[in-house]
């Protein structure tokens, strides 16, 4: 946002007595959109939405987004409405507990304050969205000095209040009849401290500690004279930004922050082997003494060693290794599944026994009734003589 020398702050201090709770979160997304804004060489103003919860005269800045902007007809900056509402619908949808709202919007301005180029942003919030809400100003010429000013934020957050014209001047308060259109929009500064989470604070410690290897360093090969000029070099830049997504771009540099960590990481454990690689089989603190006479071995330390066993074990839960408690138990639970498997099948083929044992008793019977009969047929030839039946054996049956 452009600066401009007419600044709107009040001569008067803040005495609504709201006090602001500034969250960790949101220094990141402002550090991020306007890291990104720089790195993609992009125009216009930058401006996000800040979210959070109003109790009573305590209000908590905790999550935060970036907004995109229309310029209208008469040249004003405005954020597109249905664009807005449903944005901020969803981040209502996913930060449920506890409920979020829109408490205030956020910009970069100079240390002298908010000037009119903030005024129409400020008027559409509080006139479509939220009546009190703050504003935050990024100042981006104290990022520099921020570690010789006894590490002050580069920031301000400022409340709005109406004030007449003649009253802004004299510093004195008066409100006349009639009046009203003369009132303006200025700015009053409020009080912050910082608040943070328990998940919060490792993710500022996580992005603290890798912030310093973030960046990639490429490979400089030939000699000097066969370096590109800046020239060649910024075609070579824009040739890549046209190819390049900012998808693309987001994923590149996430890639290459969980490569450094990997490198990070590799070079943390290969000075851990080197140092226990550097111990003597056989060191004792009172052998491991300074000699002047022998070279300089490295000394035993055994908070140090117990440190490095303390992780090496919390690494085998991650990495286990042949043999392990968690091989075996994972060996044994593998095995209780293929054993119920076979107790399954092996009931199945039970069950299927039965059932041809008792069809092969049914077949068996029939079998042996048919036998029976067709023996007691065969003893037995009927012929037939008037009324007379005779045998084999020559009787006369009647």
């Amino acid at each position: 946002m452009a600066d401009q020398p007419d600044s709107l702050l009040s001569q008067k201090t803040s005495d609504s007595g709201l006090h602001i709770q500034l969250h960790p979160l949101i220094l990141l997304t402002i550090s991020d959109h306007i890291t990104r804004h720089a790195a993609r060489s992009q125009q216009g103003p930058i401006i996000g939405a800040l979210l959070g919860q109003q109790n009573g005269r305590e209000i908590t800045l905790e999550h935060g987004f970036e907004c995109i902007v229309t310029e209208t007809s008469n040249g004003e900056i405005q954020i597109p409405h249905d664009w807005f509402v449903e944005r901020v619908k969803q981040f209502k949808d996913v930060h449920k507990a506890p409920p979020l709202d829109l408490v205030g919007w956020w910009s970069t301005a100079p240390p002298t304050g908010p000037n009119t180029a903030h005024l129409p942003i400020h008027r559409q919030i509080l006139q479509n969205y939220n009546e009190s809400a703050v504003f935050l100003a990024f100042h981006p010429s104290q990022v520099q000095g921020a570690s010789s000013n006894g590490g002050k934020l580069p920031l301000t957050i400022y409340e709005s209040v109406y004030e007449g014209e003649a009253a802004a001047e004299s510093g004195k308060t008066m409100q006349i009849d009639g009046e009203e259109q003369s009132l303006t929009i200025r700015f009053r500064e409020l009080p912050y401290s910082v608040e943070t989470g328990e998940a919060e604070m490792i993710g500022i410690d996580s992005v603290a500690r890798t912030a310093r290897n973030a960046a990639v360093d490429a490979p400089v090969t030939g000699s000097a004279s066969q370096k590109p000029t800046s020239k060649d070099a910024g075609k070579e830049q824009s040739a890549e930004n046209a190819l390049l997504s900012p998808e693309e771009e987001e994923l590149i540099a996430s890639l290459n922050t969980r490569l450094n960590a990997i490198r990070t990481l590799e070079s943390r454990i290969s000075l851990i082997k080197a140092y226990v690689a550097s111990i003597p089989s056989s060191a004792s603190p009172a052998e491991v003494a300074p000699d002047p006479d022998t070279p300089t071995t490295t000394t035993l330390s055994h908070p140090i060693l117990r440190n490095i066993n303390a992780l090496i074990s919390q690494l085998s839960l991650l990495t286990p290794q042949e043999g392990s408690a968690f091989t075996a138990e994972t060996l044994a639970q593998s095995n209780d599944v293929h054993l119920v498997a076979l107790l399954g099948q092996l009931s199945q083929s039970i069950s299927g026994m039965r059932e041809l044992g008792k069809r092969t008793a049914i077949m068996t019977n029939m079998r042996r009734n048919m036998a029976s009969s067709r023996k007691s047929q065969l003893t037995m030839q009927p012929g037939r003589f008037g009324d007379e039946f005779f045998s084999r054996d020559g009787v006369t049956h009647g």
